[in-house]
């Protein structure tokens, strides 16, 4: 049976998920990029991109385990990229060139309906216009048995919350401090919600939370 994950999700000290002022220039906001350090050292992280460093150790075996059993992924549209309203073309294809991370379908939420998109490696968007739950029928249909990961960004991972949809919540708590942006706990109480956190982990660059219902 499929779970529902959110995996490598960085926040701030201060509970941000991105910083203010989300652009073509600054995708997770003025300040976002020091939430991903940890990550954006990892040999994980580099291999992905065709690089033989990187470091080992704790973050770096946290970071591989959030790809493990991945067979669909749900990303809300500011995740996909920074076009705002109705589509102005199909021009814009993500951030990462001709082959994203994904290699699975991945379905990303929209108000404005646009043709799947079929990529390098695997991956292939689908745009949902449907809300969170048509979504994630989607994923899990595509994902086989597998599980499904919801990639971000902060208000995705608040609905999918607050309609008690993700089995599995790891937070990486990165050292730094936003002041403003995106607040990931805004509003929501995840006790009430029913989450509990079971397991943390001090890794080099960030301390990883893993809470589940």
């Amino acid at each position: 049976m499929s779970r529902v994950r959110v995996q490598s999700f960085a926040i701030s000290i201060d509970g941000y998920g991105a910083g203010p002022n989300q652009d073509l220039q600054n995708p997770l906001g003025v300040n976002g990029p020091e939430l991903m350090d940890w990550f954006l050292n990892t040999r994980a992280w580099r291999q992905m991109h065709g690089q033989a460093d990187g470091e080992t150790g704790i973050d770096n075996e946290i970071a591989e385990q959030g790809f493990a059993g991945i067979g669909a992924w749900i990303l809300g549209r500011n995740m996909f990229g920074p076009v705002r309203g109705p589509w102005p073309d199909d021009s814009w294809k993500g951030w990462w060139g001709d082959e994203p991370p994904y290699h699975t379908p991945v379905f990303v939420l929209t108000h404005h309906a646009r043709a799947p998109l079929k990529m390098a490696g695997g991956t292939e968007f689908h745009f949902v216009t449907e809300g969170i739950r048509s979504a994630l029928d989607q994923a899990i249909a595509a994902a086989n048995g597998r599980d499904v990961r919801i990639g971000g960004g902060v208000s995705t991972i608040r609905q999918f919350l607050a309609a008690k949809l993700i089995d599995e919540l790891h937070l990486a708590i990165s050292p730094v401090l936003l002041g403003s942006g995106e607040h990931l706990f805004r509003d929501l109480d995840l006790r009430a919600l029913g989450y509990r956190c079971n397991r943390q982990v001090a890794g080099e660059r960030a301390t990883h939370l893993f809470l589940s219902k």
